[in-house]
């Protein structure tokens, strides 16, 4: 299972930076070069890749979010560090007295 959902959040990682790509460009930073031309040309396709874009970026999210609750699942509890410091710290050897 977790393997098919690896695979399939590899598909959809792709398919987002491929469809972010596909999109044009809507003007300049901070209003520069906007002209009322860009509104007018291809608003629907604006509008599916948008559409498309939140879809899959989604479906990215939900995939990703499963894939760790699953490798999550998997993970063994372990005692604490702070334990295994205490647990070792029987068996360091003592340093010998001087016995002058």
């Amino acid at each position: 299972m977790e393997n098919i959902l690896l695979v399939i959040n590899i598909v959809l990682a792709v398919l987002l930076v491929i469809i972010v790509l596909l999109q044009k460009s809507e003007g300049g930073a901070l209003g520069i070069g906007v002209s009322q031309e860009s509104y007018m040309l291809s608003r629907t396709a604006g509008d599916f890749f948008t559409k498309a874009t939140a879809i899959i970026a989604t479906l990215f999210i939900i995939c990703s979010l499963s894939l760790t609750i699953i490798s999550r699942g998997e993970l063994e509890t372990e005692t604490s560090i702070i334990d295994k410091i205490e647990e070792n710290s029987e068996e360091v050897p003592k340093i010998p007295e001087n016995n002058n």
